[in-house]
């Protein structure tokens, strides 16, 4: 594994220390944003603290002892880049902590986001934005990201009071709060945190930030991670970095949102931007399933409205940052993304996951486009997923009623009793029964 004296490296427009064959180092998110930093693409700046840091904390449950003066040296050349101060000032910088391993593990670890917002400074960011709403959305937002990926307070505590105010006020969607009902619930999380933590919210946005990055640590460690890796052959001593992002803001307005997209079809190879999007939201009202997404690419199969169709140009964004992408890393690309007053910036690309059909019809097209060589495109295609493709399959033409679809993720066909819980699913499966 590569070793560094350094633990932090930047990455931006001005300034990028690391590229896409620090993998070992930056973990894949880390070293694929300095990348995209160095070849043009928009990235909000940051930084990326190494994997050697990640092993260190979880042996000696500390940090290296330059980590703090490393961290506060590079949060001032954020300040410096941005205009913006970290803190309780007029225009406070706000950032998101995010994981990231050599090998991605999408949804596996933790991310936390909006950190630097308090009681005194949430003010501020709605006069900055003018925009009240906003801020406190943004607030309440950072403390239920915090309250569970930090503290360890479970998810549904937090959406049981979103959905009883929902409820009391008679409204549908969690964009229907108003500033006064977004007051109520941001006290009623803060109650929610000292309740089941034993201590208030912390409002120094240092300690946001150094409590977000052990918990992203941490999550290296948890059960859905080690499991992901046990299942998929990836060593547990590579361990994960973490990356600072300045904050771009999906849920500003109708004219902002978050989305993600693959450069072609995953489950079939077809060469056609595939993914799905929300306007007014943050990544991870998408990734967490919290609010149903819309498709990006008009097709004549959705009934939902289209990005293509809704926003043509920030579709076309969308789709040139891909294939300049894919032109680039010469692999299909799974891409992360947040529109802030229509202005698109790219959070993250790794190579996409896919079903071993579409890998093998995605290497021979990108032979046939002449992107790949030969070799290049036997070596796109995964030995040990072949036998897959010789899994029984469902005849796609075949009459059926259908009463819900979803992206496959595994190969072949299967029958059973659905299971929503992956522990409930071993259970029962040991019991003898057929579950999905």
């Amino acid at each position: 594994m590569a070793t560094s004296n350094k633990l932090i490296f930047q990455f931006s427009k001005k300034q990028t220390d690391g590229d896409q064959t620090m993998l070992d180092l930056l973990g894949s998110k880390g070293a694929n944003l300095a990348e995209m930093s160095k070849i043009g693409i928009n990235v909000p700046p940051g930084f990326t603290i190494t994997t050697e840091v990640c092993n260190y904390f979880i042996e000696k449950k500390e940090m290296p002892k330059n980590f703090n003066k490393e961290l506060k040296d590079s949060l001032k050349k954020l300040e410096e880049y941005s205009g913006k101060k970290f803190g309780n000032s007029d225009n406070p910088l706000l950032l998101s902590v995010r994981s990231g391993g050599k090998i991605s593990m999408p949804g596996m670890m933790d991310s936390i986001l909006n950190i630097g917002l308090n009681d005194e400074n949430v003010e501020h960011l709605s006069k900055a934005f003018n925009d009240e709403r906003f801020a406190l959305d943004s607030y309440r937002r950072l403390i239920q990201m915090y309250g569970n990926v930090v503290l360890g307070i479970e998810h549904d505590r937090f959406e049981a009071v979103l959905n009883n105010k929902k409820r009391i006020d008679n409204l549908d969607s969690d964009s229907d709060f108003n500033p006064e009902q977004l007051k109520w619930i941001i006290d009623a999380y803060k109650n929610t945190v000292e309740r089941f933590s034993k201590s208030p919210f912390p409002q120094d946005p240092f300690e946001q930030l150094t409590g977000s990055i052990e918990a992203v640590f941490k999550s290296w460690l948890n059960k859905r991670a080690v499991t992901y890796r046990k299942i998929n052959n990836i060593s547990d001593t590579l361990g994960t970095g973490a990356t600072i992002q300045t904050m771009v803001f999906g849920n500003l307005n109708g004219k902002s949102g978050t989305g993600v997209a693959f450069t072609r079809f995953p489950s079939t190879g077809k060469n056609e931007l595939y993914g799905q999007y929300l306007m007014n939201a943050q990544g991870e009202d998408v990734v967490a399933g919290l609010r149903t997404p819309f498709p990006i690419t008009k097709h004549e199969k959705n009934t939902e409205p289209s990005l293509e169709e809704e926003n043509p140009k920030l579709f076309k964004d969308i789709k040139d940052i891909a294939n300049k992408l894919e032109n680039h890393y010469k692999e299909v690309q799974d891409i992360e993304f947040t529109i802030e007053n229509d202005s698109l910036y790219l959070l993250q690309t790794r190579k996409a996951k896919r079903t071993a059909q579409a890998s093998v019809k995605i290497a021979v097209d990108m032979h046939e486009e002449k992107k790949v060589t030969k070799k290049e495109a036997l070596n796109m295609v995964d030995a040990d997923s072949i036998t897959a493709i010789l899994h029984p399959q469902f005849i796609e033409e075949q009459e059926k009623n259908v009463f819900g679809k979803g992206l496959n993720a595994s190969p072949g066909a299967a029958f059973g009793e659905i299971v929503f819980d992956a522990d409930k699913a071993e259970e029962e499966a040991n019991k003898g029964r057929n579950v999905i």
